[in-house]
């Protein structure tokens, strides 16, 4: 079984619209012809599908998902509009991976950059994880840790705390996916009993610098995405880049 987790387009309704470093639907494109060349199982899109948040946007980047040669999902990132994104194509919040289970976590704190799950949907985290444990792999857009860069630290998931206590009860869960940090990343978070491996991923659109104080684009880095191939309970995880 093979993943790809695309994520960070940050699409206008117009196509020749430019971000800071590039322009998002050439980029957008470009992805997407290096992930049907992966050959996937499954496409994740990890949150931050629009910059305009436009009705136009979301109907672009369905009609080019719907170009993949498999199933594909998505979940919010702070800068989307959940109804125009529910419009287009279902938002789920679980994919059955016959061997793994694919939890997908709305962390959306609506109009702040900064994410959380709170209580309620931790709560209903847990009673998914009680009720199977094979191996899960949870995607959500902010990341639960710090990856180092100041100003992107403050605006990760706000209840952190709290999700790797829930997480600490349910050795099942082996992989955590996110977007929102523009950059690549790849930890193992160390629990009382076991160990999760988190992953950041590049952006389609402009790249973040790693380790910044302060927000800055990161002119060197190209777009990209993160691949997962599940073996059994095993995987292996890589990203790679695209020459735009």
């Amino acid at each position: 079984m093979r993943l790809v987790q695309i994520t960070d387009a940050h699409l206008h309704a117009d196509k020749t619209a430019r971000s800071r470093a590039g322009i998002p639907w050439r980029q957008f494109e470009c992805v997407l012809d290096a992930v049907v060349a992966e050959r996937p199982d499954m496409v994740v899109f990890s949150g931050d599908v629009s910059q305009d948040e436009t009705a136009a946007s979301y109907a672009l980047a369905r009609q080019a998902m719907n170009s993949l040669p498999c199933p594909w999902v998505w979940i919010p990132g702070n800068h989307d509009q959940l109804a125009l994104m529910q419009a287009e194509h279902p938002l789920v919040d679980e994919v059955d991976l016959t061997q793994w289970r694919l939890l997908l976590l709305d962390t959306q704190v609506a109009g702040q950059p900064y994410g959380e799950l709170g209580a309620e949907r931790l709560a209903a985290l847990a009673q998914r994880l009680e009720e199977d444990d094979r191996p899960t792999l949870i995607v959500m857009h902010h990341p639960p840790v710090d990856v180092g860069a100041v100003w992107m630290d403050a605006i990760g998931l706000q209840d952190r705390d709290a999700f790797w206590q829930l997480l600490s009860h349910y050795p099942q869960v082996k992989i955590i996916l996110f977007g929102h940090t523009h950059q690549a990343y790849a930890q193992q978070h160390k629990l009382a009993d076991t160990k999760i491996s988190v992953y950041g991923c590049p952006a389609i659109a402009d790249q973040f610098l790693p380790g910044a104080k302060q927000f800055a684009i990161d002119e060197a880095s190209r777009p990209g995405y993160r691949v997962i191939d599940l073996n059994g309970s095993d995987w292996h995880s890589w990203v790679e880049r695209v020459v735009i």
